[in-house]
């Protein structure tokens, strides 16, 4: 008998939000594994998220083959059920208590067999895998199922697809049903892979409550050249959307005997802050993570409110508090603050156990002075990267002294930099006085993560939540008091209703707001809600049941770790109960997954939990053993899933000037401008792209190239009101390029800063990074923006003007910008290069050849001389073309 031959099973990723399924597979000429089908199915109600992913596999080869099924999920997603079905005959994954799925799994390992099939990768997901033996002409499909609750984020549900077979595929549909009763608000769609060409794949359908994404290629749209098996499929896909609100209770919907009451309400003012910066400088943060720490808290810092109080601690062997106390956020003590960011550097050890006691002493002695405002909300924000090594350093001690000092009255943030830091110390901390822990990720766009946590709790609209029902009417409730509610965010309470409840559901919802009390009340008829949801187009049986399930198993998960014993135990126990009950794979459950006789038998699903990826238990105050997790982990062998990328562009020979050289190529039409033909001698030195490319309006399409000579200060580069569009910048005349360039939109609200480095693009305070060079295809109301492989990022709407901005590689290493579709400017753009737009008249000098002119723009004279450039509007390599070009 051969060994079989491995191969992966196609790729697809479904985050919801940022909700992750992959497949992953090699091509069919390798191996003999051919995918025939592949679909994704999910079906979004009421933010309850059903995702099923199908994949139809058959051996071509003359002898077995090993198929691999891989995937990634979501860390907050749960698994419900996996099945392969070989030869008409199923074989499901059964869900059972760890326990006893754990001497399963302790014989596979002693027999050397791959027995895991759940581990944590990257930022946000797990990776589940599996094989199975195929035989000759045998065909296998795999089915994958998985459930989540979308968590609103700045404002923002998102649903993220990642799309990478690794070869056609002959059926291959993704299909995704959003049904919000609420109303959508707006929705918009992102992808990394999408072209002009596969535009035509993707349908997109929506009316006030239901949205549909269909996105279908056929073979040849697939295919990265005729008659070959390589596929142009590889990267995300996203929709994210949002629903409409009020300035009331929120929204009970009710389904099947379960409720689900979303809370969100709009319009409510933003409460002010007291905000103690607690900042690790020790000497783990040297390098890169300090770097980028004051590069955020400079950020930051600008981002506080008028009405804010702030002060910074940073810590290393010694404390260090920056003022003796609080400050208002006014222009003068931001700007200091921000000097001192600059100079903050790390060296020494880490107390964080004083530092903390440090940051509550100063809000409890200001508040006892009574220079905190009225009604004002108090924050501490701990960034840290590393254990503590100076005073305390028993985390359980530092816990409890923590806990003892704030006392319930401020909240606590702990940001974790990398994974040096015991994450379960810091999280425990954080839930135990009312806040949530997040790890910041040593990456490039580390400052962003930052940024993005602040931009979360910047805004604080209520505290103090409590959520009231009918105790004749409803029961089973979940949580229903919240400390905090924050702009962007949104409280979610479900239930079950009573057997002989009301006709009406009632709810009161009670919060304070800055000086005051107030409550909020809502109603929901119950007929009228079932009836809402008996479309089975948009929704599976009994979702608002399995969503309080989740939800229910969700929070005592998290409640167990700043629990007691005692208390722990009962949550566990309910939880456990729960995730047996509605088929969860959870951290309390394992999913045994049965393969044909002769193969594995004791392959294990189980759900890993956040430990630092460092196996350890021991003294972080932060019990893993209640999860009834061990030290061994999920053991992983077999293939990876990663592979290399093609990136860049054949260089290719740049087209001659046309023998006419007022003549010129624009979008592949000759365009036959006015004038004599003056002949242009050849360039001693090599043909550069000017900084800034502008197409001049009118039947000419004339080009303007300009050099900008002296300026070392932001501009502005342009202006247009009425178009509403903004465009900054900061230039640097010894690289004749930009340093970073800024563009903002009106409508829709959006902001575009791009650097060398990267494009960071911002909409309702949420930062979305973008590296060179990656595809990017993002429609928005009323705004497109694409960027291909060369690096050529377009952004572009209806009736808009088209901007491009393109990163130059070295030795330049800077930004150019070009426009084009001018004739959209109005009579109101203004700025360096928007007077360009207005009445410009032009003149030939007297005695000047025809390679000269005078341009008399706003009172003012530039000499234009006709050269060669480089164009780059459609991309790199460029094509040479004939310019005027004008210094300013």
């Amino acid at each position: 008998m051969k060994v079989p031959v491995p191969a992966h099973i196609g790729s697809i990723v479904l985050v919801l939000p940022l909700l992750l399924a992959v497949l992953q597979t090699a091509t069919a000429q390798k191996n003999g594994i051919q995918i025939y089908s592949l679909t994704v199915d999910s079906k979004v109600s009421s933010r309850f998220a059903h995702t099923v992913v199908t994949s139809r596999v058959v051996n071509r080869a003359e002898e077995a083959q090993e198929a691999i099924f891989e995937m990634e999920l979501p860390k907050k997603a749960f698994i419900t059920n996996f099945s392969m079905i070989i030869d008409g005959v199923t074989y499901p994954g059964n869900i059972k208590e760890k326990a006893t799925a754990q001497k399963q799994y302790s014989e596979a390992v002693a027999r050397g067999e791959s027995a895991g099939l759940v581990k944590a990768i990257g930022r946000k997901m797990e990776q589940f895998q599996v094989s199975v033996s195929v035989a000759p002409a045998a065909k296998v499909t795999f089915e994958l199922v998985y459930e989540e609750l979308l968590k609103r984020h700045l404002g923002v549900y998102e649903l993220l697809l990642k799309v990478r077979p690794q070869q056609v595929v002959k059926h291959l549909q993704m299909d995704i049903h959003i049904f919000e009763p609420q109303g959508i608000s707006f929705l918009e769609t992102e992808s990394s892979f999408m072209t002009n060409e596969l535009a035509d794949a993707l349908t997109v359908s929506q009316n006030k409550t239901k949205a549909h994404i269909l996105f279908k290629p056929t073979l040849s749209q697939q295919q990265k050249s005729p008659g070959q098996q390589d596929t142009v499929l590889d990267g995300n896909f996203i929709v994210r959307y949002d629903v409409n609100r009020t300035l009331s209770g929120g929204s009970i919907q009710i389904e099947n005997g379960y409720f689900v009451h979303y809370f969100a309400p709009e319009g409510l003012p933003t409460m002010p802050k007291n905000v103690v910066f607690v900042i690790d400088k020790s000497g783990s943060m040297s390098g890169r993570k300090i770097q980028q720490t004051r590069e955020a808290l400079i950020k930051i810092l600008s981002d506080l409110g008028p009405k804010d109080q702030f002060n910074l601690i940073t810590f290393s062997s010694e404390v260090t508090q920056w003022k003796p106390q609080l400050v208002p956020a006014s222009t003068e003590n931001v700007d200091e603050a921000k000097r001192y960011a600059a100079g903050i550097y790390a060296l020494g050890g880490t107390n964080i156990n004083e530092a903390m006691l440090t940051a509550v002493r100063r809000l409890k002695s200001d508040n006892q002075a009574e220079l905190l405002s009225e009604g004002s909300v108090s924050l501490i924000i701990l960034l840290t990267d590393g254990d503590p090594t100076v005073g305390e350093t028993n985390p359980r001690k530092i816990q409890k002294n923590v806990q003892e000092a704030i006392d319930g009255q401020y909240s606590l943030f702990c940001l974790g930099f990398g994974f040096d830091v015991s994450y379960a110390f810091l999280e425990k901390m954080a839930l135990d006085n009312g806040g949530l822990a997040r790890r910041i990720y040593e990456d490039s766009d580390s400052a962003l993560q930052l940024q993005d946590f602040y931009q979360e709790v910047a805004n604080p609209l209520l505290t103090t939540v409590a959520f009231q029902y009918p105790s004749n009417a409803v029961e089973e409730v979940t949580q229903d008091n919240f400390r905090l509610l924050f702009k962007g965010s949104e409280m979610v309470v479900a239930g079950k209703l009573r057997d002989k409840s009301p006709d009406v559901l009632s709810a009161i919802v009670k919060g304070k707001m800055h000086k005051q009390n107030v409550t909020f009340q809502t109603k929901s008829s119950v007929a009228k809600q079932e009836e809402e949801f008996q479309s089975p187009k948009y929704i599976f049986h009994n979702f608002m049941e399995r969503l309080w399930a989740y939800l229910t198993i969700q929070q005592q998960l998290e409640q167990m770790v700043s629990a007691s014993e005692a208390e722990s135990q009962v949550l566990k126990d309910r939880a456990l109960n729960l995730s047996l009950e509605y088929n969860f794979v959870t951290p309390l459950t394992s999913m045994v997954v049965t393969k044909p006789e002769g193969q594995e038998q004791s392959q294990v699903a189980e759900k890993p939990v956040e430990d630092d990826n460092r196996h350890r238990n021991i003294n972080t105050g932060y019990d893993l053993s209640r999860y009834g997790i061990g030290l061994q982990g999920s053991r992983m062998t077999g293939y990876g899933s990663g592979y290399p990328r093609r990136r860049g562009f054949s260089k290719q020979a740049p087209p001659l000037l046309p023998s006419d050289p007022h003549k010129s190529l624009l979008h592949g039409t000759e365009i036959q401008n006015k004038g004599p033909v003056v002949t242009i001698a050849p360039p001693s030195a090599p043909i550069q792209a000017p900084p800034v490319l502008l197409t001049l309006p009118g039947p000419s399409m004339d080009r303007l190239c300009v050099n900008i000579k002296h300026s070392q200060k932001p501009m502005n580069l342009l202006s247009d009101p009425d178009q509403g569009i903004q465009v900054t910048g900061q230039y640097n005349t010894e690289k004749a390029c930009f340093h970073w360039i800024e563009v903002t939109f009106k409508n829709p609200q959006v902001r575009v800063h791009a650097s060398p480095e990267h494009v960071v693009v911002t909409r309702n305070r949420r930062n979305s990074a973008y590296k060179w060079k990656e595809t990017l295809y993002s429609v928005l109301p009323g705004l497109k923006m694409t960027m291909n492989k060369t690096g050529l990022l377009m952004l572009s709407g209806p009736d808009k003007v088209t901007i491009s901005l393109l990163s130059l590689d070295d030795p330049r290493k800077g930004l150019l910008l070009l426009l084009r579709d001018t004739d959209h400017f109005s009579s109101h753009v203004n700025g360096t290069l928007g007077q360009f737009y207005q009445d410009v008249l032009w003149e030939t000098p007297e005695g000047a050849d025809d390679n000269k002119r005078l341009l008399k723009v706003q009172g003012k004279d530039y000499s234009a001389t006709r050269e060669l450039k480089l164009d780059y509007q459609e991309g790199p390599p460029g094509k040479e073309i004939s310019c005027w070009s004008v210094d300013v």
